[in-house]
């Protein structure tokens, strides 16, 4: 960090000061502005209307069970269970496996795109 070394006359005559242009700098952008964000007048709704629209339109999520768990059958449900019982470190390793079975799965998709490509199977059918 560089640092410039002035003489100030105002102080003790004589006494070299060092100064931090940087502190300068920052003490420049420093903005003592004080934001009132209670007010509706200052932060108004982007579009009127559409808070009272959402909260007439929002259900608790009491009144009813949560999507994703409509979609879920018992074994779906048992293997989130045994994710949740894993320690951490083998929590990790799975999502590691999972990791590496996506990429291979990825790898041979990528093999029979190009395959499909060369064989002309991908291409519409002119009529």
């Amino acid at each position: 960090m560089m640092t410039i070394v002035t003489k100030m006359s105002s102080t003790q005559p004589g006494v070299v000061q060092s100064v931090d242009p940087m502190n300068q700098l920052d003490e420049s952008l420093l903005s003592l502005e004080k934001l009132d964000r209670s007010s509706p007048e200052m932060w108004p709704e982007q579009i009127p209307g559409v808070s009272e629209f959402v909260s007439l339109h929002t259900s608790s999520p009491k009144s009813s069970p949560q999507p994703w768990t409509k979609i879920l059958d018992s074994d779906d449900i048992n293997l989130l269970h045994q994710f949740g019982s894993l320690t951490v470190s083998s929590l990790i390793a799975e999502i590691k496996r999972l990791h590496d079975v996506a990429y291979q799965l990825g790898l041979e998709e990528a093999k029979e795109m190009t395959r499909g490509k060369y064989l002309n199977i991908l291409t519409r059918r002119r009529r």
